[in-house]
């Protein structure tokens, strides 16, 4: 009886470790339920000396933060205030960071100890924006402030993660290698504000970068500035830059090529004002080239008659000043595929009534065949339609008829109907589309008042975002303008203050000292609905 008694709970014993193994086994195979995203940055929660600490003598200090961290972009991000011959040695592990002064510091002296972003937590990579730890190795702390906005001069929206820095007159120059040691980074609505400032005169800056590596790269940077030192001895608000895109101070050539189809493009770093181009060599080929830049002069390309060449140099000019030359190579056995396609000027599958329709192509065309053109009104083929070259755009053609409300077009341009250089040929080009009901448009009546009328003010109607522009008109005097056909939507006006009276706006330089040319928003928000005729009044305040 006792034998079979401890055969049932060894039994028992088996059947339950069984049992066990079997359970951690299947949980084993459950993935962990996550909470939410971690998208809080760390935060500090002990420092070692104490932040804003006076009298400091450490030669370490250890910051301590709530999660395991890492250092990202530290050579970029890190700077220190003022400036150190042999620069910290920032270490990150586990939840803490460690910065060993590897210099001697000044006696009375306030540091700033700059991280931008580089303190980032290991999971999410979520940054610690704007942290700074200072202290002071006198009695005091340096506790002087300066804040305001920075803004884009053009859509004069706020500039979000837009670098702010100041210089001391004795480093007047951005123009260097080495990036600011006082600086910080806007907000979202693009406010900033420097502290534990010292007393001293300053020049300010803004910099909204590509690179990351907070130095000015006129190529690719945008830059705001004051134009006169700020005297800072006593706390500073309000003061507020624009940020704009130089225009570079030395013409070059940023992409050159030898299309497949035969044609050259080039796109430049620079808005052009009277370009030329000319074939320099060969130069019996000069002749017969077809030019075409874009609106803003900053791109172009060509078609050359003759592929024979081997190399061939082409001359840009701008008001008859040579800039560059650039040489272009053929392969020996370069072949070249030529297909001829048309885009269009529809909104969406509609035809705007108050607008023609376009066909732009993308090559010359030296011959039209009109007969391989047809035109479906409802499935019926219909007649009396004309498709001529636009008298600007030689790329563009115009095809006119009279449409009718509520029909349903097909255009087909079947293949071989037109004919480009070298004999190209277009395969079946198809565009469908309905005439748009003239009633779905609005129209926009303003009445403009100029402060000065020995002034010029340029007009832009842009859309919701602000950044294109709808329509422009020159301002001089007084005047009511009809502006017609605009869908529905939200639209702004603004005036360009056109100060050198050239008819479009200019950008600032920081080396000459000049601002870009004013820009002035209309509080009022121009909603237009469908078959609406708005009123309003403009009235341009002095500059």
């Amino acid at each position: 009886m006792v034998k079979n008694k401890r055969w049932s709970i060894e039994r028992c014993s088996k059947c339950f470790v069984v049992f066990l193994a079997m359970f951690y086994s299947c949980a084993s195979m459950q993935n962990p339920q996550g909470g939410p995203k971690d998208t809080e940055a760390p935060k500090l929660v002990k420092a070692e000396p104490k932040d804003l600490t006076t009298n400091f003598k450490a030669e370490k200090i250890n910051l301590d933060f709530n999660e395991f961290i890492k250092l990202t972009n530290e050579f970029k991000e890190f700077s220190i205030s003022p400036e150190m011959e042999k620069p910290p040695v920032l270490k990150a592990k586990l939840r803490r960071l460690t910065i060993d002064l590897k210099d001697s510091l000044e006696k009375n002296t306030t540091y700033t100890l700059n991280f931008g972003k580089a303190i980032t937590d290991i999971t999410e990579g979520n940054a610690l924006k704007n942290f700074t730890y200072v202290f002071s190795t006198g009695p005091t702390l340096d506790s002087l402030s300066l804040s305001g906005n920075v803004k884009n001069a053009i859509t004069g929206q706020p500039a979000m993660d837009a670098v702010v820095f100041i210089l001391p007159l004795n480093r007047d120059s951005i123009f260097g290698k080495k990036k600011p040691a006082i600086y910080t980074t806007t907000d979202s609505s693009g406010n900033y504000k420097l502290k534990n400032l010292r007393e001293d005169t300053y020049k300010v800056y803004a910099l909204k970068e590509k690179g990351g590596d907070k130095i000015y790269q006129q190529e690719s940077d945008e830059i705001g500035f004051i134009k006169e030192p700020i005297k800072l001895n006593k706390n500073i608000d309000s003061v507020n830059l624009q940020i704009f895109k130089e225009k570079a101070s030395k013409f070059r050539i940023l992409d050159r090529r030898l299309n497949n189809d035969g044609s050259i493009t080039m796109n430049f770093n620079q808005w052009l004002t009277k370009p030329e181009l000319t074939v320099a060599e060969p130069s019996n080929i000069d002749g017969n080239k077809i030019v075409k830049f874009n609106k803003t002069n900053d791109s172009v390309r060509v078609w050359l008659a003759d592929l024979s060449f081997d190399s061939v140099k082409i001359a840009i000019k701008d008001e008859g000043k040579l800039l560059e030359t650039a040489k272009f190579t053929r392969g020996k056995r370069d072949t070249y595929v030529r297909n001829i396609t048309g885009a269009d000027n529809l909104e969406g599958d509609l035809l705007n009534p108050h607008k023609g329709l376009k066909i732009t192509f993308n090559m010359p065309i030296t011959a039209v065949d009109l007969t391989k053109i047809t035109l479906l009104e409802d499935s019926i083929p219909r007649s009396g339609f004309t498709f001529t070259k636009d008298s600007i755009d030689f790329l563009t053609y115009n095809f006119k008829y009279l449409f009718k409300k509520k029909e349903k077009y097909i255009l087909k341009l079947g293949e071989g109907a037109m004919t480009g250089i070298f004999n190209a040929k277009n395969k079946e080009i198809t565009k469908t589309f309905t005439l748009a009901n003239a009633d779905d448009y609005a129209t926009m009546i303003l009445k403009v008042n100029v402060p000065d009328s020995g002034k010029n003010y340029i007009l832009e109607i842009v859309n919701e975002k602000k950044d294109q522009v709808v329509s422009t008109r020159l301002i001089t005097k007084n005047e009511t303008i009809t502006l017609p056909n605009y869908k529905p939507g939200v639209y702004f006006g603004r005036i360009v203050y056109d100060s050198n009276k050239n008819g479009i706006w200019d950008t600032g330089n920081v080396k000459e000292g000049s601002q870009p040319e004013k820009i002035w928003y209309e509080p009022k928000e121009l909603s237009m609905k469908a078959n609406w005729k708005r009123e309003e009044i403009i009235n341009i305040p002095k500059e």
